[in-house]
């Protein structure tokens, strides 16, 4: 070895003589190709071995050695890294090998989809609860407010200034700390659950004509309770609208800008169809809540102890709820921690966005340096203000959010009173049919538009579509409804021995039957009672799990039928069968009618962030956010609460202090209200 080395160093110093002078002579400092051919197969170890000496000699002279040449070139590279903000996966200077597989934005939709489906879950469970705990509590205007509202006040609050300046930081670090307040605020939920007491309204109820039962003094739900709901609510709707700005502002930016351009909406798509199934599931959790908060109102039945402890046995229970959604949203803690500020690849996919053809003018897209200070931060949304294209998106989506509102907490109380059925059924079928809907809606409409790569003009072509047909859809449900139960006394007026708006008439005058709870009561002759009392019935069975009522003497008509003691039965306790078999029908109308309103959802966000330059992207996500929450989902619930109001025909009298609720609406009238406001 030494003697080849001895015989190589007189070659490679000729060598570097030859390139010295022909540097100096401006000669090109290879030889000609004649000569390399020639002189080729003489020495091939000159083609290769020479040139790595004169590589190193090059490098020592320098570097001083080729340590120093490794140091400078490992800065190169991590400089390269630090100017386009990729890095490797790790905790800062730690960096583990095996982590740099989860280096991609794939990794990243996983745990992100798992944080957005926790956070829309504890969204479902709070809006069931709260539902719950308004119905079982008289609470001022300034307390429903402040309970209904919190959340959208809390994010709109701080969304532009988290929008801009995360937008300018560390993304994934912005995230670690929303999966960290989505579990508190989720645990925050669940204290009021702990310790309950007995929050069960015990009211007086009658069952028959002339006698009228007692269960227990009217008692309030406990005012421990009252007020630690109150505050621990109030509170985590506040962490949770914090929790919810980088994780829908900063979180969709970064998954835009680290994927292409016709691929976003197929990850955007499914991100929006997590949520919407997280929220479904919540509600689906919480149905049996639903259903054994309102049997604690409506039911005429007597219950034991017994049903008594089971009912406090579940919402006990509640908490593990909460919890188990705070342990699933800290288990992104780690994962988030570790990605870097950017991902592999960021760099180049944004550099190719910018080649790409705008809507707009270059000087009104282009990336403006903006600094930290909060006259460049209303320098930009000065900016944002002044483009007509991203205010229409912006309505746009406020105005979808709209039928979603109304389909996630209108729509169980319409079907419960169009269809008759009971409001678990109601709300498990919004919860497993329906809501679904706007989930496949967003997915595919994201999958659309990434497989025919739509341009700017023709996603914005796009949206004004399947708006519109989803708007033709919603006024089709108007005409799919059932014909009106007649009620005695409301829309009946006792074979004309009454008087309509008077539940009182002389059939039943003389049971001093009492108007403050509402027990279903369904006649043999197909009318609709407010009571048994009501009905006049004197005499009472439970056959079957069903109370059956006899010698009622409201009841003149109708088939008779005994039962097995050989009674004719005048009455059960149950709303009569509307005989309409348009729920299908209607189910259908509507899904179709979310699906594509879904549709539109995507191709808006997408829109939104084609249109603004990339330093601007995460404000315009802020803005959007602050315009959908002030025209869409804080005027959303008002509306349609007083579309229920306004629908109302007949409400029970005031009772423990709360007022009466609403048993029979006016059902084509609150149809025609929910397209119209949804329009």
């Amino acid at each position: 070895m030494q003697r080849s080395l001895g015989q190589v160093q007189p070659e490679v110093a000729q060598v570097q003589e030859q390139v010295q002078s022909q540097a100096e002579r401006g000669a090109p400092s290879g030889p000609p190709a004649a000569e390399a051919k020639k002189a080729g197969p003489k020495r091939p170890h000159l083609r290769i071995f020479p040139v790595s000496l004169l590589k190193l000699g090059a490098f020592s002279k320098r570097g001083g050695g080729q340590a120093g040449a490794t140091r400078r070139g490992a800065k190169t590279v991590l400089g390269h890294r630090k100017g386009t903000l990729e890095g490797p996966c790790g905790w800062g200077c730690l960096v583990f090998p095996w982590c740099q597989r989860f280096n991609n934005v794939r990794c990243f939709l996983i745990f992100f989809c798992i944080l957005v489906m926790a956070q829309c879950i504890v969204f479902g469970l709070v809006d069931l609860s709260t539902y719950s705990f308004k119905k079982e509590n008289n609470l001022n205007i300034i307390e429903n407010i402040f309970l209904s509202l919190t959340y959208d006040i809390s994010s709109c609050l701080l969304v532009v200034f988290i929008a801009y300046y995360g937008g300018k930081g560390n993304i994934p670090r912005w995230i670690t700390v929303s999966s960290f307040l989505v579990g508190s605020g989720s645990l925050l939920f669940a204290v009021p659950y702990f310790n309950v007491e007995d929050s069960q309204m015990n009211v007086e109820f009658e069952d028959i004509c002339q006698e009228v039962k007692i269960v227990k003094p009217c008692s309030k739900a406990s005012f421990s309770f009252r007020s630690n709901y109150m505050t621990f609510f109030i509170l985590g709707q506040s962490v949770q609208g914090i929790a919810a700005i980088p994780l829908y502002i900063l979180g969709v930016t970064f998954i835009y800008n680290s994927v292409a351009t016709h691929s976003a909406g197929i990850y955007l798509g499914i991100v929006e169809a997590v949520g919407i199934l997280g929220y479904s599931l919540g509600y689906t959790l919480g149905a049996p809540l639903i259903k054994d908060s309102l049997l604690s109102v409506n039911s005429t039945f007597e219950k034991s102890v017994g049903d008594n402890d089971d009912k406090e046995r579940w919402q006990q229970s509640w908490w593990s709820y909460f919890v188990i959604i705070a342990v699933i949203a800290w288990s992104t803690l780690i994962p988030f921690s570790c990605f870097p500020q950017s991902l592999r690849g960021t760099a180049r996919i944004k550099a190719g966005k910018r080649k790409q053809p705008h809507i707009l003018d270059r000087d009104q897209t282009k990336d403006q340096e903006f600094g930290p200070s909060i006259k460049d931060l209303f320098a930009t949304f000065g900016i944002l203000i002044k483009n007509p294209i991203f205010i229409y998106l912006s309505l746009s989506r406020a105005s979808e959010s709209l039928i979603m509102i109304g389909a996630s907490e209108f729509l169980p109380i319409y079907i419960e009173n169009q269809f008759i059925l009971s409001p678990s059924e109601a709300t498990t079928l919004a919860g497993l049919v329906l809501l679904p809907g706007g989930a496949l809606g967003q997915i595919l409409g994201g999958i659309i538009i990434s497989k025919l790569h739509i341009s700017s003009k023709g996603l914005m072509r796009f949206v004004i579509v399947t708006s519109v047909l989803s708007l033709v859809l919603l006024a089709l449900v108007v005409f799919i409804n059932c014909d009106p139960i007649p009620f005695a006394g409301i829309t009946e007026d006792y074979g004309g021995t009454g008087q309509l708006g008077n539940l009182t008439a002389p059939c039943n005058s003389h049971c001093k039957c009492s108007s403050a709870f509402y027990s279903a009561t369904c006649g043999r002759d197909d009318i609709a009672y407010f009571s048994p009392c009501f009905a006049g019935c004197t005499q009472s069975k439970t056959l079957k799990a069903s109370k059956t009522y006899y010698n009622c003497s409201c009841i003149k008509e109708g088939l008779t039928t005994s039962d097995d003691q050989g009674d004719f039965i005048d009455a059960t306790s149950e709303t009569c069968d509307p005989k309409c078999y348009k729920l299908p029908l209607f189910i259908a109308f509507i899904f179709a009618t979310i699906v594509f309103s879904a549709f539109a959802g995507v191709p808006s966000i997408l829109t939104i962030l084609r249109i603004v330059s990339d330093k601007q992207r995460p404000l315009a996500m802020g803005m959007t956010f602050v315009i959908l929450r002030i025209c869409g989902t804080v005027p959303g619930p008002v509306l349609f609460k007083i579309i229920k109001e306004t629908s109302c025909i007949f409400r029970d009298t005031e009772r423990c202090g709360s007022t009466g609720n609403c048993w029979i609406y006016y059902k084509t009238k609150m149809a025609y209200l929910m397209v119209a406001v949804c329009k």
